[in-house]
């Protein structure tokens, strides 16, 4: 006894370097334990194996990246044992090219197992957008969807470069190159061509609803002048099929793929490359590292008030 005493007394250091060792093994292992037994959002086909259950892809904020949204129905839609989907959607839209490739991994994951969309507060132009590739969507009375449109903002600060004596020299390889620039005003013909632009994929918004809601075209032109629609309003168009919350999209897909269960189980996707840090600040990657959009415009399904 007093010979450990002693070493513990003339070794320190080596003694306080074994506890911290310890205990971080001791903790590593819990924590590996801990989240081994939740499925991550990195490829598919890594859930645990169980029997029934409905997966849930959440879209929720600004549309500006697809990655997720894509990995998380990729994942569901090859597990065996998720029998189908909800796409949970709160979103008042988002950049052009993300939501179209939402809807397309939808469309596609609806051919092996069914999807319900089950629209929250907001599900507007593209998050309205995505939706349209489900079996089903189901939305409450109060929801706030339609904005069937396309924007693109850009930024005129030549009165405040004015004030600040600031001015810009530009060497281009053609006239459209600079197109949108700050620090001058847009030409008519740069107007005409952004409008084409604009117009184009508007189009595709229309026939994309025209073609999965089964609303001909000239119908759907009427409704997509960008205005938003209530869930009632939306139901007495055609946009969406019926009434409900998140419980019973639930019910409705597992319904749709033959389930049983009162109320089947839930199966959500969490980010695979957990850090303690996300675990104290409770972020998500993409919460974490903000989207830089803002640098340069983007063109946009999204309902947006802001100039």
């Amino acid at each position: 006894m007093e010979k450990e005493r002693s070493f513990h007394n003339k070794h320190p250091v080596i003694t306080g370097v074994a506890i911290l060792g310890a205990l971080f093994i001791v903790s590593w292992v819990g924590m590996t334990f801990f989240f081994s037994n939740y499925p991550t959002s990195k490829g598919p086909g890594i859930l645990k194996a169980v029997t029934g259950k409905i997966g849930v892809v959440e879209l929720k904020g600004i549309i500006s990246s697809s990655e997720k949204a894509i990995f998380d129905l990729t994942a569901f839609r090859k597990d065996r044992s998720i029998k189908a989907i909800v796409l949970r959607i709160d979103s008042s839209g988002g950049a052009v090219g993300a939501s179209q490739e939402i809807f397309e991994e939808v469309k596609r994951t609806n051919k092996v197992k069914p999807v319900i969309a089950s629209m929250g507060s907001i599900a507007a132009s593209g998050g309205y957008y995505a939706a349209l590739g489900a079996k089903s969507i189901v939305a409450s009375q109060g929801t706030l969807t339609g904005s069937i449109g396309v924007i693109i903002k850009f930024a005129n600060l030549t009165e405040i470069f004015k004030k600040i004596g600031y001015s810009s020299e530009v060497l281009k390889s053609g006239e459209m190159k600079d197109i949108g620039s700050s620090s001058r005003p847009m030409t008519e013909e740069e107007r005409a061509l952004i409008q084409g632009v604009i117009d184009s994929v508007h189009n595709q918004f229309i026939t994309a609803i025209s073609e999965s809601r089964g609303i001909p075209v000239d119908k759907v032109r009427e409704l997509a002048d960008g205005r938003i629609y209530s869930g009632e309003q939306a139901l007495e168009a055609g946009l969406i099929d019926q009434f409900g919350n998140l419980n019973d999209a639930v019910m409705l897909a597992a319904k749709t793929a033959g389930l049983k269960e009162e109320l089947p189980s839930l199966v959500y996707r969490t980010e695979e490359d957990f850090s303690l840090l996300k675990l104290l600040v409770g972020a998500s990657s993409s919460e974490m590292f903000k989207d830089v959009s803002f640098l340069h415009p983007v063109l946009s399904y999204e309902w947006s008030i802001t100039k």
